[in-house]
Order: C-alpha cells, then sequence, then structure tokens
C-alpha cells in the first residue's frame, strides 16, 4: 500500500467515526490599542458584531465580508464578577461551534483529550455546571487545551444570532450538521403539532424548511 492510499484511508476512516462537526467560529488576536483596531477593521469594511468593555479588559469582534469566522481583538485579562465569557474568550487562541456540546465533548474525551466538563453561566452564581437548562444557544460551553498550552473554547449554536449570518441562504456543511438540524426541527414541530391540537400537519415539510432557514439565520422561529 502506498502513502497516498495510506492517508486516503485515514481520511476515510476519521470522515465515518465523526459524530458532530466542530467548526471554527472565532479567533483571538492580543491588541494593545482595540480603539485603533476599531478604526482600522472598521475601515476595511468589516462587520463589527460586537464591543464590549468590563473591569480592565475591552473586546471588540468583527466578521470580515463573507466569512463564516470572527475575529476577537481585545485587550486586558483581569476577571470581572459579569463578564467571565469574555475573559474566557480572551484567554483562549479561538472559539470553536458545535450543534450538540455534550455529543462534541464525549467524542473529544474519546480521543484521549483533557476536555472539561460542559457547564454554563447563571448571573452571579458565574460558572455553573452543566450545560444551560433551557439548552438557548450561544450558553453552554466547554474547553480544551493541547500539549502547547493553548485553550480552545467549544460553544453550542443551534440558532444564529440576528445578523450573525449574512446571507439568506441556508447551508450545511455536511450530512452531521443537516441532519442535527433536522432533529430540532422535528422536535420543535412536535410542540407546534401539540399546540395546534394533536392533529397531523401534512403540509410539516413546508413548516421544517421555514423553521430551518430561519434557525440559520437568527430569525424568529415559526410557533
Amino acid at each position: 500500500m502506498n502513502d497516498v492510499q495510506e492517508r486516503g484511508e485515514a481520511a476515510i476512516a476519521t470522515r465515518s467515526a465523526r459524530r458532530v462537526d466542530i467548526k471554527l467560529e472565532v479567533v483571538v488576536i492580543p491588541v494593545s490599542d482595540v480603539d485603533r483596531a476599531k478604526r482600522f477593521y472598521g475601515g476595511l469594511g468589516w462587520r463589527l458584531d460586537a464591543d464590549i468593555t468590563g473591569d480592565e479588559f475591552r473586546v471588540i469582534q468583527f466578521t470580515p465580508p463573507g466569512s463564516p469566522c470572527s475575529i476577537v481583538f481585545g485587550s486586558g485579562v483581569t476577571p470581572g464578577p459579569y463578564a467571565r465569557v469574555e475573559l474566557d474568550v480572551l484567554e483562549s487562541v479561538g472559539e470553536l461551534v458545535v450543534s450538540d456540546i455534550e455529543a462534541a465533548r464525549a467524542e473529544l474525551a474519546d480521543r484521549g483529550v483533557d476536555v472539561s466538563e460542559v457547564y454554563h453561566y447563571a448571573g452571579r452564581e458565574g460558572r455553573v455546571s452543566g450545560p444551560d437548562p433551557e439548552r438557548r444557544s450561544y450558553s453552554s460551553w466547554a474547553s480544551f487545551s493541547d500539549p502547547s498550552g493553548n485553550v480552545w473554547l467549544l460553544q453550542e449554536v443551534t440558532a444564529r444570532a440576528p445578523g450573525r449570518v449574512d446571507a439568506d441562504d441556508t447551508t450545511f456543511v455536511s450530512s452531521a450538521e443537516f441532519a442535527a438540524a433536522l432533529r430540532r426541527a422535528s422536535a420543535a414541530h412536535g410542540e407546534h403539532e401539540k399546540r395546534t391540537g394533536g392533529q397531523r400537519d401534512e403540509n410539516w415539510p413546508d413548516w421544517y424548511a421555514e423553521y430551518m432557514v430561519a434557525e440559520q439565520a437568527g430569525k424568529p422561529l415559526p410557533l
């Protein structure tokens, strides 16, 4: 067997073993002057997603035109009582998003990664063990480090925040991502049928499609 065949078979094995997609969402770049960075990248026509100031830290997030990945620029790492999420981002090299935080964590652990427990933030209580009780998008986290000490954050994202997706197109990069979206639509449609008297919805394909497009674009979901 030649080297090309070995690499191809390894790639096929990796794809078949994967249970959940892990997508690069944010990279983090420390800067000494946040306002200067804001002027520069705003001048490039990049979209400003966030500008957050806390106790001795500042975070801004930009997304280049057409990019699925954003960039966080920031300075300061002194913890504040209500800004732990932003500080976690600053102390990492980047952020990875998944549609199922518990499945992603389990897969990393199965591969021998020392990954943290799943956690969420609960106001003054700070970091709390377990996923967000309501499984709200952007609210459940885990983290892991590589052998060099670089920290990656995992964040569960199922419904995009308004404005986070520029295009009206709905795209799925893999069958796993598409299947996860279908499962969420199926669960939501079950609740929809309960609210409408338990009658079978003959137009369920239309409802699924509307739900999945709205979810990905961060628009109001159908009821």
